[in-house]
């Protein structure tokens, strides 16, 4: 944290000065980092942010010289206790590495050796640097895990990565980078893939350990929000440079870089109900980093740019504390509040009929699992257990919980890719559940889904045209090439896309075009009900506002019913008129977005909305927190009564002995749940 007011602050541990590294192409140089400087003190947390693309991932890999061919450093100084880090040879940096400088990465699993066990990972980092015997490092191994929140880590230290969920194994690697007790720990997206209850428990591992250890942090992360719950000072890249820095207090409330200030529009937030489901939305795309624009780098995107634009500006003070590369607000000039996006006029959105098109009664899906062992019994994982469900015609129902409670699995059976175990689906009047897929066939145009990860949902041998026109071949939609090459050219056009991206792959287009293109895919067929399985997850805040915008924009057009899943609690809040809370298989609470929020009824929702970080210090600082206790019991073996009495604070004997139904709260919210309100 920041020095207090009465003495000066320590000096900076980490000094860049004009760092610049490039990817050396044959195409040219790609100037990926192009002039960076920033201090980080001892004890301080400094936040990065910005899109894929703006230099986050280079610049930390360049601290900490782990830069892959053809990038380089081609300019500046890294200066780290006295040492210029971008000088310094292969052995004398290796020393630095992992025993002063450690860093962790966004994806733990393949971080980890998947065929070494945890305790052998964790005391190779530490004999490494000659700091600890092999015994000594596995004590220390134990201590560590134990301090990360990990159970029995006696036990846990023979386990393999592969044996534990993601939320553990982040664990492990942040036990990995203090095991040498750094003094700098860079942590690139830490949290990015991770369910909003282990998001929260490890950001609190980091403050804690930032506090306790006085290790300086480089946090790096697209969300606002975790970047507002953690940091003491954030800078903002943008094209390779810094655009805007200072404290989280005043960047984030006062945007004085008008990217900045897009980007906060940009993104949902989960403390206020939006008036309008569109999202404000950065235009255009970032420029090619081999030709960067004369004059400021966001001058094509930017709703305020100026005459003088034309000039690259500096970095210049901005107040205290605080600096910005921006001719507007370093005149005075300031960003007023955005206009979003205009409704489409043409067809207005479609109320719901009187009967539902989805109805799910008593639903259930269990997977038998290989037997335990040569003389142990068949295993049963119960992934969705007695599910009731319904969704009216033209709304968007949103299912949400942490990974494993049954959310994708259910989408699968309500689109019959999975064969129910027990229990009903009944799509406009016509019973699916039991029925073979020759007498779903006909109904197959009419359900869609679009999936989490668009690349490996397309193919990427087939061109776009043969894609799209795929689905209408099969089911006899057109009628002769012209007319297929026709529909295709309405459905890009329909998406947003240009007509050319016919006649191009997969691979050629970015991750917000691809989902696009399988948006179109779905839509190709003209469907009533599309399933949206994680949908925006796996993009950045700009480019999911731009999906969330085209998919309510086609729900208007179209007339079409969504059922949404996310992770993302803002993300379901903005865009749902209803919403489901899954836990272990079952639904523990079900109401409108706004009631659901404003007075949730059950344990489990109230703490998944507490562990959802708001990108405003003011109010994380004043919002009720509630801890998730430990992780969530294996759908192998749950509790018995309610599932979440193992992790529930109020829980009572009863909540052990009796299955809690999901009863009617009123007004529309119902709650599996003995005490309801209580918390």
């Amino acid at each position: 944290m920041p020095a207090p007011a009465d003495r000066p602050p320590a000096a900076p541990i980490l000094s860049v000065r004009d760092l610049r590294t490039w990817f050396l192409t044959d195409a040219g140089p790609v100037r990926a980092v192009d002039g960076v400087s920033f201090d980080v003190h001892p004890g301080e947390t400094l936040g990065i942010v910005g899109e894929s693309g703006s230099g986050k991932s280079v610049c930390a890999k360049s601290i900490m010289r782990l830069l892959d061919a053809p990038a380089r450093i081609v300019g500046g100084a890294i200066h780290f206790r006295g040492r210029d880090l971008a000088r310094l040879d292969e052995e004398a940096i290796r020393a630095v590495r992992g025993r002063e400088i450690a860093m962790v990465f966004q994806d733990p699993m393949t971080s980890l050796n998947p065929v070494l066990r945890i305790a052998r990972q964790l005391v190779e980092a530490m004999t490494a640097h000659g700091r600890f015997t092999p015994a000594a490092a596995r004590t220390r191994a134990i201590d560590l895990l134990r301090r990360m929140g990990v159970a029995a880590p006696e036990r846990a230290v023979g386990s393999y990565p592969h044996q534990y969920s993601g939320g553990m194994r982040q664990r492990v690697m942040l036990a990995m980078g203090f095991s040498n007790e750094p003094a700098l720990l860079i942590a690139d997206e830490p949290t990015t893939a991770l369910d909003v209850t282990i998001q929260a428990q490890i950001l609190d591992l980091l403050r804690g350990l930032n506090r306790d250890m006085g290790t300086a942090v480089i946090l790096i992360s697209h969300d606002l929000g975790v970047i507002a719950n953690v940091c003491s000072r954030v800078l903002v890249m943008y094209a390779g440079e810094v655009v805007e820095e200072g404290a989280p207090e005043d960047l984030l409330t006062d945007p004085r870089h008008p990217y900045t200030w897009a980007l906060l529009h940009a993104a949902p937030r989960i403390d206020a109900e939006a008036e309008d489901r569109r999202l404000v939305t950065i235009e255009g795309q970032p420029p090619d980093p081999r030709t960067w624009p004369e004059g400021c780098r966001f001058r094509a995107r930017c709703p305020f740019a100026v005459d003088k634009c034309a000039e690259h500006p500096q970095l210049l003070p901005a107040g205290e504390g605080r600096a910005t590369r921006c001719w507007v607000t370093q005149a005075g000039g300031a960003l007023h509040t955005p206009a979003r996006p205009a409704p489409l006029p043409a067809v207005p959105r479609p109320e719901a009929a009187p009967g539902p098109l989805l109805q799910v009664t008593g639903l259930q899906k269990h997977f038998v699992l290989p037997n335990d062992g040569y003389f142990g019994q068949p295993r049963v994982l119960r992934a969705v257990d007695d599910v009731d469900l319904t969704v009216s015609r033209g709304e968007t129902v949103g299912l949400v919980g942490e990974s494993g409670c049954g959310k994708s699995t259910l989408a699968r059976l309500v689109t019959r890719l999975h064969q129910p175990t027990a229990g009903r689906i009944v799509f406009d009047g016509t019973d699916i559940g039991s029925a073979t897929q020759a007498q779903i066939r006909p109904l197959r145009r009419r359900m869609q889904m679009i999936f989490q990860d668009p690349y490996a949902s397309l193919n990427p041998r087939d061109r776009v045209g043969e894609i799209l026109a795929g689905p209408l071949r099969l089911h006899g939609i057109v009628d002769g090439e012209a007319a297929a090459r026709q529909r295709v050219a309405e459905l890009l056009d329909l998406v947003g896309l240009p007509v050319q991206s016919a006649r191009r792959f997969p691979h050629e287009f970015s991750g917000g075009q691809r989902q696009r293109i399988s948006i179109a895919r779905a839509l190709s067929v003209g469907p009533d009900f599309v399933v949206a399985d994680e949908p925006v997850s796996a993009l950045d805040v700009n480019i999911q506002a731009q999906i969330i915008n085209l998919m309510v924009d086609l729900q208007e057009r179209l007339g079409l019913t969504y059922l949404f899943i996310a992770h993302d609690l803002a993300v379901v809040r903005h865009v749902c008129d209803r919403i489901v809370v899954l836990y272990l298989g079952r639904v523990m609470e079900v109401g409108r977005a706004a009631d659901l929020f404003a007075r949730p009824q059950h344990p489990y929702t109230r703490t998944l909305i507490s562990a959802a970080p708001v990108p405003d210090p003011r109010i994380e600082r004043t919002r009720r927190h509630v801890p998730m206790l430990g992780e969530p019991p294996s759908p192998l073996n749950p509790p018995s009564g309610c599932r979440f009495r193992t992790r529930c604070p109020i829980a009572e004997a009863r909540c052990a002995a009796e299955v809690p139904p999901l009863q009617d709260i009123g007004g529309g919210q119902f709650a599996a749940c003995h005490f309801p309100g209580k918390f």
